[in-house]
């Protein structure tokens, strides 16, 4: 189910540049992208990937997570195999990284209909691109994304943010939601540790921000390489600045028995969070919250202004105490998209 790639351009010989994401690779015939589900054939560059799904499934939406945007939901959650980045603390590489090894594409072919007529059997108000990069499938998601205006569904990506400025002008009229990974705030960490770089990744948030697109922050703290009180500060001081005092912050643990390369790194201490957390409502940010280490206080959402409890979190037990999406005690508006 190989695809013409919406977004490349033809160059001399036979190669071709793709225009897909932020790396703009030149592809010479034969040859594949930096994502491995990218092929120039015969001067034309295809999506080897499209329509070859490899993870589907519904999760809970907070798992992407998304805290704000529907709340207590159920998300079909889709991938193909492949990922434009590297990063050696990926839990998910067995799908992320196989396309660059191996010649044939796994997954199961399901046209974009397919996928459609699930999430309206399963009654899924959204469906969620995500834990590989949706950026490499562009086409197919598009494709989806395309249909499901005509099913009420939602559309959300959980990305890297590392698009370029096309494959985010031709997405971004149909995304309703994202949750971008900001995983670390230098060149030099995401060079090694991601095969990327920082600032397409935040040209991405504010693009996202500026086009009206609800969006939430993720940071996986992984300890010795971004857990440092003054990156902390820089992505908090970030999104405050740059996105936004409502945009939800995700800091999260990591864990080096479920990574690709960095399992004798030990899990992030709670304290670490806890400091992030606090360097994150220090910088005016009305929501911070604390991920993957159970009984933390810091998953629940509290009024910005008196500190009432307005939605709790157990897990992905879902408690509500707001009123339409309003702090019960004092009014005062909570961000929340139901």
């Amino acid at each position: 189910m190989k695809k013409e790639a919406y977004l490349y351009e033809k160059t001399a010989d036979k190669r071709v540049k793709c225009l897909n994401c932020a790396h703009y690779c030149e592809i010479a015939p034969g040859k594949r992208g930096a994502c491995g589900v990218r092929e120039n054939i015969n001067g034309k560059l295809y999506a080897i990937n499209y329509g070859k799904v490899v993870a589907i499934q519904m999760d809970p939406i907070e798992k992407k997570p998304l805290f704000h945007f529907l709340p207590g939901t159920q998300t079909l959650s889709i991938a193909t195999a492949g990922c434009n980045f590297r990063c050696a603390n990926c839990q998910n590489f067995e799908i992320s990284q196989t396309p660059k090894t191996m010649e044939k594409i796994p997954g199961q072919d399901l046209a974009p209909q397919e996928i459609i007529n699930l999430a309206k059997s399963l009654n899924a108000p959204s469906i969620s691109y995500t834990y590989v990069e949706p950026t490499i499938f562009s086409e197919y998601a598009l494709d989806i994304m395309k249909l499901t205006r005509e099913e009420k569904i939602k559309n959300i990506w959980v990305t890297n943010g590392f698009l370029s400025e096309e494959s985010f002008e031709m997405v971004s009229p149909f995304l309703d939601a994202a949750n971008i990974d900001i995983k670390g705030f230098t060149e030099e960490f995401y060079q090694k540790n991601c095969g990327g770089r920082l600032e397409p990744v935040l040209e991405t948030c504010k693009r996202m921000k500026r086009a009206g697109i609800w969006l939430e922050i993720t940071t996986l703290v992984i300890p010795t390489l971004n857990d440092s009180r003054f990156l902390f500060e820089d992505i908090a001081n970030f999104i405050a600045n740059e996105l936004g005092s409502e945009v939800p912050w995700h800091v999260t643990q990591f864990s080096g028995l479920i990574s690709w390369k960095l399992k004798d790194l030990p899990q992030t201490p709670a304290n670490t969070l806890k400091m992030a957390h606090d360097i994150g409502k220090d910088a005016g940010l009305k929501y911070v919250y604390t991920g993957n280490i159970p009984n933390l206080p810091y998953e629940n959402t509290m009024c910005p202004s008196c500190g009432t409890l307005c939605v709790e979190r157990e897990g992905y037990i879902i408690s509500r105490y707001d009123k339409a999406g309003e702090c019960p005690s004092c009014g005062e508006e909570l961000n929340i998209i139901d």
